[in-house]
């Protein structure tokens, strides 16, 4: 790309001050090859033959001002603007630039978790080789198709709506930074819709259910301990799979009952949190070991398992869409409805925000709705 500033003499006998913005060529269907260039109209004009003093010293203050226009056009077209862009840049890769941002997020263990996991949907739809110059809105589309048809959790499942509505607006935030930095010369970003963000349904088990799930053979012990931990707990799969002895810890102080304690660093949030936990709860924690060892020895995440868990509900006589993560539900239902605060709940979660656990508060409110029309109604 070049951008120079151009002279043109005029019928009037004054000379017309533009920019031209060559572009290179491009190939004809007829086999030719033609020059691609803009112009942009400064609307400056310059005495062809200056007359006098005064004509001389206005021809001179035109050109500096032309000049000067012409400095920002070329700083803007470093930056990305007006269509034009970095023809160095255009040819870096697309994930390399996109690990580099996912890479920036370091520092925020729960954002990092996000950008990586886009990372790995994006290897497999975007090929190693595509820079920027091969980006247009078709490019965006066809990501945007993937993560709403073809993208798989590991579970080999689609995609939730929450899933889609957050891998794909990492994507669209890569895409204006790559704008903003020279990258791109048009911010796709805005030219394409994201998904709409659904309110997640938390799937979660009651008492009685869980009492079943506790009466019913699981067909990996193991699995059947983990969850009926978090399900008194709240703890999600991420740290209950890499807890360690030494993360377990007992209290025995004269006078008192035996005081349990789970003192870990959240895997998903990065945070430093300390969970006192029931006698029973310990429990299901079996003999302690050294303090290397995981918790739970043969614990894995795999569609096997995954499947095992719907197998136990079906053998209980549960009908629900039950993952492990409607553990953590189901611990924060039942301690709302057995009499703990808002507050105290949200820090037991380790949530970042009240808001975030007010979503519990809101089942319980429908329930309290639903009994209201449970009592037959009378015959007066």
């Amino acid at each position: 790309m070049k951008i120079t500033l151009r002279e043109r003499l005029l019928p009037s006998g004054k000379i017309n001050l533009s920019i031209e913005y060559y572009k290179g060529t491009i190939l004809q269907p007829n086999g030719k090859r033609k020059t691609v260039r803009d112009y942009e109209n400064l609307k400056l004009f310059l005495h062809s033959e200056p007359k006098n003093a005064g004509e001389r010293k206005e021809n001179k203050e035109t050109l500096a001002l032309a000049k000067q226009i012409l400095a920002i056009r070329e700083a803007e077209f470093y930056q990305g603007r007006f269509e034009l862009k970095n023809t160095t840049k255009g040819k870096r890769t697309f994930l390399d630039y996109f690990q580099e941002k996912t890479e920036e997020k370091s520092d925020s263990p729960k954002n990092y978790g996000n950008w990586t996991a886009t990372m790995v949907h994006l290897k497999r739809c975007i090929s190693p080789n595509t820079i920027f110059d091969d980006i247009d809105e078709k490019f965006v589309k066809r990501v945007r198709t993937y993560f709403d048809k073809e993208a798989r959790t590991k579970s080999d499942l689609p995609l939730s709506l929450n899933s889609k509505y957050s891998y794909f607006n990492k994507f669209k935030a890569c895409l204006r930074a790559a704008f903003d930095e020279g990258y791109l010369a048009l911010n796709y970003a805005a030219k394409i819709k994201s998904f709409e963000q659904a309110e997640s349904q938390r799937e979660y088990l009651t008492f009685n259910e869980v009492q079943q799930l506790a009466n019913t053979e699981c067909k990996y012990e193991v699995l059947k301990r983990a969850f009926l931990f978090s399900c008194l707990t709240g703890l999600r799969w991420s740290d209950i799979n890499k807890m360690t002895w030494s993360e377990v810890r007992e209290e025995h102080q004269e006078g008192e009952k035996e005081i349990f304690r789970i003192n870990f660093t959240q895997q998903k949030t990065g945070g430093i949190e300390y969970l006192y936990i029931s006698k029973q709860a310990r429990e299901l924690l079996g003999e302690r070991k050294g303090n290397i060892d995981r918790v739970f020895i043969g614990l894995k995440y795999s569609a096997v398992y995954n499947n095992a868990i719907v197998l136990w509900c079906n053998k209980a006589g549960i009908s629900k869409h039950i993952t492990f993560h409607s553990a953590r539900h189901t611990y924060a239902v039942l301690s709302l409805e057995n009499g703990i605060d808002i507050y105290t709940l949200s820090k037991r979660l380790g949530h970042g925000e009240i808001r975030t656990t007010d979503i519990y508060a809101k089942i319980i409110d429908a329930k309290n709705k639903e009994a209201a029309n449970l009592i037959p109604e009378l015959s007066f």
